[in-house]
């Protein structure tokens, strides 16, 4: 079987990686996945296109970023990257320490982002304009992936960031405020997708086939209601960090579409259309960003799914 090497962020959307790999869905599918997760997007984005790894879970947005030549780090030639399926209409919280309870709170701090131009950067300071407050107002440093960024807040270094699930219920439930979400300022937004170079995706069909099919599958199982329970368990075992007393509001989050996974990993195309605008005037580039076919093929996932 062909072994397919996929580098994704850490947090709870990967529990249909995790309940494919716990049951074999993959090897049923044809393919051998090993997966690893990445401190960072520049991390992931290098290593993707050097063709150390196949195949990325990520923001949509890093796609757009590397495709514009907009992305954290510099890559030379420009990458063919492209979403071939996506993951999570995902819900974004602005979690800050407890005394800060207003906006108006978060004047003169410093906050933590991955980066300082990615997706999720942009929707924080869309919050923080409409809120009145312009970039002199505040401070953001690049961190890292949301595991290490939520540390370092828990630790003091920082006022506030950007988290997902888990990490969002792990924060209230420590008494951190959550300040503000994604979803009162968006209906769809494309959060997570799957992502490969289109080289790598044309010279291996049927893998990549094989990954969307295990992908599916895991999914399914995890959608299931009846498998609530089970999922929880293995979530809970594949990210010890959440609380047991925190994973029924994670699950919730989860497996809601407007916050969590995306049902049989659709696309949003008014999702993305939020990620090119915010991108387009957030991302430094010149040009208003809409066609959405520079960034995504869904070819394989047609080919698989019967369309």
């Amino acid at each position: 079987m062909t072994t397919v090497e996929l580098i994704a962020f850490p947090g709870a959307q990967n529990l249909p990686i995790f309940a494919a790999l716990e049951q074999g869905l993959f090897e049923k599918a044809g393919i051998t996945l090993n997966m690893t997760t990445t401190p960072n997007s520049a991390y992931q984005a290098e290593n993707l296109a050097s063709g150390k790894f196949n195949i990325a879970g990520t923001a949509f947005d890093n796609v757009v970023a590397y495709v514009e030549a907009q992305g954290a780090v510099k890559l030379d030639p420009v990458p063919d990257f492209f979403a071939f399926m996506g993951a999570t209409q995902i819900e974004l919280a602005f979690i800050t320490q407890a005394d800060i309870k207003s906006y108006a709170d978060v004047k003169g701090k410093v906050l933590a982002m991955d980066a300082l131009y990615t997706g999720f950067a942009f929707v924080l300071y869309e919050m923080l304009a409409k809120a009145g407050l312009t970039k002199a107002d505040y401070k953001i440093e690049p961190v890292g992936a949301t595991p290490v960024r939520w540390e370092a807040v828990k630790a003091g270094k920082y006022a506030g960031t950007m988290t997902i699930e888990p990490f969002t219920s792990i924060a209230r439930g420590n008494g951190f405020t959550v300040l503000d979400t994604s979803t009162k300022h968006y209906a769809d937004y494309q959060g997570q997708a799957y992502v490969a170079s289109r080289k790598w995706a044309a010279a291996n069909p049927e893998a990549l086939k094989g990954f969307i099919k295990g992908y599916l599958a895991g999914l399914e199982w995890t959608l299931t209601p009846a498998n609530r329970q089970g999922a929880t368990d293995l979530l809970l075992k594949k990210m010890p960090e959440i609380q047991p007393r925190v994973a029924g509001a994670v699950m919730d989050s989860l497996l809601s579409p407007k916050s969590g996974l995306t049902p049989a990993a659709a696309m949003l195309p008014a999702g993305i259309d939020v990620v090119l605008d915010l991108r387009s005037r957030f991302g430094g580039g010149t040009k208003k960003l809409t066609d959405q076919s520079r960034y995504v093929d869904l070819q394989y996932y047609n080919a698989v799914v019967g369309r």
